[in-house]
C-alpha cells in the first residue's frame, strides 16, 4: 500500500509540474499551535474545530510603525485587532476571540500590517 501511494504521489507531482501548476496546502490545526508567514504569526490555544482565542503577533522593524492585524475564517467570521504605534524592534501582539466551533476544513487566516502595508498572511486549516 505504501509503495502504491508513493507511486501515485510521484505521478501526481509529475502531472502538476508538467502543467505548471502550484498547489499550496496549508497546515492542519488538530491541536493548539503556532503558524507564521514572514513577519506575522497566529497562535491557537484550543484543539479541533473550536476556537476560543487566537493570538496574532507582528514583528516590527528597526523603526517605529503603526501596526494592526485582521483575523478571519473562510466561513464568514472576522475581527480586526487594535491599532498600535510600536517602537522599533518590538513585537505587536493582540487577540481575537471567535468563541465558537467551525466546520472541519475551515481556513483560519491572519494578515498583519506595518505602516499600512501587508507584512504576512499565515493560514491554517481546522480539522477534527
Amino acid at each position: 500500500m505504501y509503495q502504491l501511494t508513493k507511486k501515485v504521489a510521484a505521478g501526481l507531482g509529475a502531472v502538476v509540474a508538467a502543467l505548471g501548476c502550484v498547489i499550496v496546502a496549508g497546515p492542519s490545526a488538530v491541536a493548539d499551535g503556532k503558524w507564521c508567514n514572514y513577519s506575522v504569526c497566529i497562535e491557537t490555544y484550543d484543539s479541533g474545530t473550536y476556537l476560543g482565542r487566537v493570538e496574532v503577533s507582528v514583528t516590527n522593524t528597526n523603526q517605529p510603525n503603526r501596526i494592526s492585524a485582521r483575523v478571519w475564517t473562510t466561513n464568514g467570521w472576522s475581527a480586526s485587532t487594535k491599532v498600535e504605534d510600536v517602537a522599533k524592534f518590538r513585537t505587536y501582539r493582540d487577540q481575537a476571540y471567535p468563541q465558537r466551533h467551525f466546520p472541519a476544513g475551515t481556513r483560519l487566516c491572519a494578515e498583519g500590517f506595518r505602516g499600512g502595508a501587508s507584512v504576512g498572511l499565515p493560514c491554517v486549516t481546522l480539522t477534527n
